[in-house]
C-alpha cells in the first residue's frame, strides 16, 4: 500500500491570503492526505476563536508560530510584518520540519514530504528547497496579477516602469497578444496616496518574484476559462478554483472574525433580486467624510441592503453618525461587522454586490452570479476592478469627484445602473456557470486539482 503523504500548509497572514489556502488545505484533505497548516501565532488565535468546533472532528492540523512583533499596531504596519516574518518564520519552520521527522522515528506517514506556501511566504519555499521537500507555490490572487508580477524585469527592460516601479509612461502594458492590456493605474504596487508604502509594495512584489524561482508549480485561486491568456504565458501555473467553502459545517471556513449568523435570516425576508450587499474586505479604510457618503447613497435608494461595518473601517470616531443612520434605516437597512460572505452571495435575495474588489471577493461573486459594483482601495484590487467593467463586463466601476470622494449621487446612480443593466446580468449567469463547470466531474480546475494530488502522492 502507498504510503500516506503529509502536506504542510503556509499561508500569509491576512484573511484574503488564510481563507483561499486554508480551502484548498481542505480539498488536499479529502483525498486523505494529512495537512497541516501553518499560521502566525496572532492569526492562529483568530481562527481558532471565529471557527469553534466542538467534536475535534476537524480533518486539518494547524500549528502556530510567533511573527516576531510584539502588537496588532504593529502588524498593521505592512513593512514590519513582511520584514518579521521574513526574518523569524524560516527559522521556526525548519526547526518544526525537523522535529516532525524525529518524532515520527523513520515513519513516513508522519514525515512531511510536500510544502506549499503562498507565494508572499516565499520563504518556506526556500526552506522546502534546503531540506530537500518537494513543494509548489499557491497565489491566492488572480493569475493575471502574478503574470503581471513575474514580468517586472521585462517591465524595467522595456522602459515602461522605473527601479521603483513607477510607470514612465500612461499608455497601456502589453505582456502578450493574446492577453488583454493593463493600465498603468492597474500596477499592483501602485499606491499614490503614499509614496513610502508604494515602495514597500514593490520590493514585496520584487521578493515573490525571486521566490518564485523555488517552485516550478503555482496553484492558483481561479479557473482556466476565466483567464486561459494569462494562465498561457505562466509555465507550471495550475488554476484550481474557485476554491469555494465546503457546505459541510465542520470545514473551517478561515474566517479572522465571528460572522454574523443573523444574515441569512434576514435575507430571507426579502423578495429575490432585492438586497443591496456592501462589504469591503478585512483591510479598507474609509474618512469619515467618505464613510457619511456611502451611508447617505445607501439611505437614499431606499432598497435593502446589507453592509459589513468593522469596527475599524474609519480612520476616525463615526460613532455618532453611525447611531442616528442606523436608527433611520431601520426598516430596511441592516449593519452587521462580518458576514458569512458565500452563504449570503449565494442567497437568492441579493441583486448586487458594492466591493473592494479584493480576488476572493471577486470570485465568490462571479461564481454566485452577482453583478458587481467596484471601490478598489489598493494592491491588486484597481487590475480586478479593471477585469470586472472592461473584460468580463459584469459590473461597473465608482469614480470619486475632484477630492477623491465617491459621492452619494454616484453611489446611487452606479447601483441603479448594475441593477438596471441586462448585459451585465447575462454576462453574470454566463461567469457563474462557467465557474460551476470548473470545479464540477470532467472541469478544468477539478482536472488540475486531481492531478496535483496524484504529483503529491508520486
Amino acid at each position: 500500500m502507498a504510503e500516506l503523504k503529509h502536506v504542510l500548509c503556509i499561508p500569509f497572514p491576512l484573511q484574503g491570503h488564510v481563507t483561499p489556502l486554508l480551502k484548498l488545505s481542505h480539498c488536499i484533505a479529502d483525498h486523505g492526505i494529512k495537512v497541516t497548516v501553518v499560521n502566525t501565532e496572532s492569526v492562529h488565535a483568530q481562527v481558532m476563536a471565529a471557527n469553534q468546533l466542538d467534536d475535534g472532528s476537524n480533518p486539518i492540523d494547524f500549528v502556530a508560530f510567533p511573527d516576531g512583533l510584539e502588537t496588532d499596531e504593529e502588524r498593521k504596519d505592512w513593512a514590519k510584518l513582511v520584514e518579521s516574518i521574513s526574518r523569524v518564520m524560516p527559522g521556526y519552520l525548519q526547526e518544526f520540519i525537523e522535529k516532525v521527522k524525529q518524532q515520527s522515528k523513520g515513519n513516513e506517514d508522519e514525515q512531511i514530504n510536500f510544502v506549499i506556501a503562498d507565494l508572499n511566504a516565499g520563504w518556506a519555499l526556500e526552506v522546502a528547497e534546503r531540506m530537500g521537500i518537494k513543494r509548489a507555490g499557491f497565489w491566492p490572487a488572480s493569475v493575471s496579477c502574478l503574470a503581471l508580477i513575474l514580468h517586472i524585469r521585462k517591465l524595467i527592460e522595456g522602459g515602461v516602469i522605473d527601479n521603483d516601479g513607477i510607470a514612465l509612461k500612461n499608455d497601456a502594458i502589453s505582456l502578450s497578444k493574446d492577453l488583454p492590456s493593463y493600465k498603468s493605474d492597474d500596477l499592483t504596487w501602485t499606491f499614490p496616496e503614499d509614496l513610502t508604502v508604494q515602495k514597500v509594495l514593490f520590493n514585496w512584489a520584487s521578493t515573490i518574484v525571486h521566490h518564485s524561482t523555488y517552485s516550478t508549480s503555482y496553484l492558483c485561486n481561479s479557473f482556466h476559462e476565466l483567464e486561459a491568456s494569462a494562465c498561457g504565458i505562466i509555465p507550471g501555473v495550475l488554476p484550481v478554483g474557485p476554491l469555494l467553502a465546503s457546505t459541510r459545517l465542520l470545514h473551517r471556513r478561515g474566517s479572522l472574525w465571528n460572522e454574523d449568523s443573523t444574515c441569512s435570516k434576514w435575507l430571507d425576508q426579502h423578495p429575490p433580486q432585492s438586497v443591496i450587499y456592501v462589504a469591503f474586505g478585512s483591510t479598507t479604510i474609509f474618512s469619515p467624510e467618505q464613510f457619511y457618503e456611502l451611508a447617505h447613497g445607501l439611505e437614499q435608494i431606499g432598497r435593502p441592503f446589507l453592509w459589513v461595518v468593522r469596527p475599524d473601517m474609519t480612520d476616525a470616531p463615526v460613532n455618532k453618525f453611525h447611531g442616528t443612520f442606523l436608527q433611520r434605516v431601520r426598516n430596511h437597512g441592516k449593519v452587521i461587522q462580518w458576514a458569512p460572505q458565500e452563504e449570503v452571495l449565494a442567497h437568492p435575495s441579493v441583486a448586487c454586490f458594492f466591493t473592494h474588489c479584493g480576488w476572493n471577493s471577486t470570485l465568490e461573486g462571479l461564481s454566485n452570479g452577482v453583478p458587481l459594483l467596484c471601490r478598489p482601495y489598493f494592491a491588486d484590487q484597481r487590475l480586478n476592478r479593471s477585469f470586472v467593467c472592461d473584460v468580463w463586463r459584469v459590473g461597473l466601476g465608482v469614480d470619486g469627484d475632484e477630492n477623491g470622494v465617491i459621492t452619494r449621487h454616484e453611489v446611487r446612480t452606479k447601483i441603479l445602473a448594475v441593477l438596471g443593466s441586462d448585459e451585465i446580468k447575462a454576462n453574470c449567469k454566463r461567469m457563474k456557470e462557467m465557474a460551476r463547470k470548473s470545479v464540477s466531474e470532467g472541469g478544468s480546475s477539478l482536472k488540475n486539482l486531481e492531478s496535483f494530488i496524484e504529483l503529491i502522492k508520486a
